[in-house]
């Protein structure tokens, strides 16, 4: 990826008082990719994205060393508000609709810091596109709707902000699979009129399925990273995250599948 293209995360370390929650994490998000970031609960993946998205502050977290670029522009040390500006822009793990207000009322939050109406009203238009339901439920309040609705108001609210990367921390979490299913056929969508996407998933055969590249985060730290179908292939990559290996897919023998190097700066 050249250095003024896409998102790049380089010897990222983060702390929670004395807590170190991140250390050494170097990845890259290339205009136009889906990357994703696989790991098990505590191993620093929603602390990674709220560092890109200037959100840490929020849980008294604060970055100890490296540097976030996007476009070539620094992303770290600056406020939340510049970062969405600069055109990335999170979804929180949780959804986190405003729960009082309408579906038209939380769109319309989404775009409080664009001055183009006429970009507004683009935006507003790509979302109703993408989630018809949302254009049905309009004046009904977001708490109200169900899980997957309210997931797919979040990521509506975030494409009314006009991003250049998307930031999308758990978007099936806790939904059926066929709900699932749609929202990652909408991540798809999402990307394929150029978003690019950074995707945090437990759910890591959606997340490989979706994307280019993935790291894998344990313990603060990548410990993996490469194209996805390699990770997909990789025995320790099904055994500890998609859960089957070779010979239970088989019924035989396991066949021996590509080894993954240690990632190294």
């Amino acid at each position: 990826m050249n250095a003024t293209d896409g998102l790049a995360v380089r010897d990222l370390a983060v702390n929670y008082g004395p807590v170190r929650a991140l250390r050494g994490v170097s990845l890259e998000v290339p205009r136009g990719d889906v990357v994703a970031v696989l790991g098990g609960n505590g191993a620093g993946k929603s602390t990674l994205l709220r560092a890109i998205s200037a959100t840490l502050r929020f849980q008294r977290g604060g970055i100890s060393a490296g540097e976030i670029t996007f476009g070539g522009a620094r992303l770290s040390g600056t406020a939340a508000a510049a970062v969405v500006a600069k055109g990335v822009v999170q979804v929180p793990e949780g959804r986190r609709v405003f729960a009082r207000m309408t579906v038209e009322e939380n769109l319309r939050a989404g775009a409080l810091g664009v001055r183009d109406r006429r970009g507004t009203a683009k935006a507003r238009d790509r979302v109703l596109a993408l989630f018809p339901v949302l254009a049905e439920r309009a004046g009904q309040r977001a708490g109200l709707l169900s899980g997957g609705e309210q997931q797919m108001l979040a990521i509506g609210r975030a494409l009314m902000a006009r991003p250049k990367a998307l930031l999308l921390d758990e978007p099936t979490l806790g939904l059926a699979p066929m709900m699932a299913t749609r929202i990652a056929e909408t991540i798809r969508e999402i990307n394929a009129q150029g978003t690019s996407v950074l995707l945090v998933e437990q759910n890591a055969a959606l997340a490989l399925a979706l994307a280019s590249r993935a790291y894998v985060l344990e313990v603060g730290e990548v410990v993996l990273s490469g194209p996805a179908a390699e990770l997909a292939a990789s025995d320790e990559v099904r055994r500890r995250y998609l859960g089957i290996t070779a010979d239970e897919v088989t019924g035989r023998p396991a066949v021996t599948r590509p080894s993954l190097s240690r990632w190294s700066a």
